[in-house]
């Protein structure tokens, strides 16, 4: 299914389904990352501040927060989604498709009424009310507005969640999405009592030792492809079940943070197969290669310079296709 979001998000649409619902479900997409939980977890405890019966889920049967995220504050609204009861208004955060809701999918169509809010470029159209912007750094700043038109207070927690989910998605304001109204965003955080420096920490700059050596594993095996984008060079390596042992999939994260530092190549690619023993691509461009379209290409999705896709037991052959896929685009 291609693209339908509409033409300009429905704010007006959203909104006056938040003010009317009296129970909301709030989903993060499956192995949630800290725009998809930050989001909902802000959203959630501005809904709560206005007397509404909130939970927030994720659609991995058993879900737990992850140790990489269980500092952001309102994880007492989470529940695992075999506790999810069918609400008012259901929302979706920060997911594309609702393949990526997992077991939380029919919850969607099963609720009344329905909000999706999203910035990837790939958002296939789910839902009933749309506030869809491939232009905004974060579906944390699409919440923060929400927030706004719903005249909650910014307080130091709800300020804190949509901070994780900014920071992150802009790699730390790194990124080409990064403008001068993000910085500005990020300022106005930092006034409502952010603890900035804590958060940057935890989000960026701790680890367990036992991921630390899955990444020197990871990074020891890196292959440079400089014949791949036309000459503009592929670099890629793979983490298995057996390098990561016990971790958890979600603390191979930041693999590909490492090696997209490197000179010779345009696209970084991470190879990480999941515990059912499928590989999944994460993909990262520097300039102008779209990876988001390249991973739609492979049956995925995301952003310009940000995106993934799921493949097969055969990495070898995902590899293959990935080259192939990059000189297409890159006119090779």
């Amino acid at each position: 299914m291609t693209s339908s979001y509409p033409p300009a998000p429905d704010w007006s649409g959203a909104v006056t389904a938040l003010r009317q619902a009296e129970s909301v479900l709030l989903i993060a997409h499956v192995l949630p990352d800290a725009d998809a939980l930050g989001s909902s977890l802000a959203l959630g405890m501005a809904l709560r501040s206005l007397g509404k019966d909130v939970t927030v889920s994720v659609g991995d049967p058993g879900f737990t927060v992850p140790d990489s995220l269980n500092f952001l504050p309102g994880l007492d609204l989470v529940v695992p989604p075999e506790d999810v009861v069918i609400p008012d208004l259901v929302v979706v955060c920060d997911t594309s498709s609702p393949e990526r809701l997992g077991v939380l999918a029919e919850s969607v169509s099963a609720a009344p009424i329905s909000v999706a809010i999203d910035h990837h470029p790939t958002f296939n159209g789910f839902g009933t009310i749309h506030v869809i912007d491939p232009e905004s750094p974060a579906t944390a700043a699409l919440v923060l507005k929400l927030i706004d038109m719903l005249d909650v207070p910014l307080n130091r927690e709800i300020a804190s969640a949509i901070y994780a989910g900014l920071a992150t998605d802009t790699g730390s304001f790194k990124f080409q999405s990064t403008t001068s109204e993000t910085l500005r965003t990020a300022a106005r955080l930092f006034d409502a009592g952010i603890p900035h420096s804590e958060l940057a920490r935890k989000l960026f700059d701790d680890e367990p030792f036992a991921a630390l050596k899955v990444l020197g594993i990871a990074l020891s095996r890196a292959v440079l492809v400089q014949g791949a984008v036309a000459g503009r060079g592929l670099v890629y390596t793979t983490v298995g079940c057996d390098d990561r042992g016990e971790l958890p999939e979600l603390a191979m994260e930041r693999v590909i943070e490492s090696i997209r530092r490197t000179h010779e190549a345009e696209v970084a690619a991470v190879f990480k197969q999941s515990d059912t023993g499928v590989w999944k691509g994460s993909l990262r461009s520097k300039t102008d290669i779209n990876v988001g379209e390249i991973a739609r290409s492979l049956g995925g999705g995301g952003h310009k310079f940000a995106a993934g896709y799921t493949g097969t037991t055969d990495v070898d052959q995902m590899v293959i296709d990935l080259i192939d896929a990059l000189d297409r685009a890159a006119g090779a």
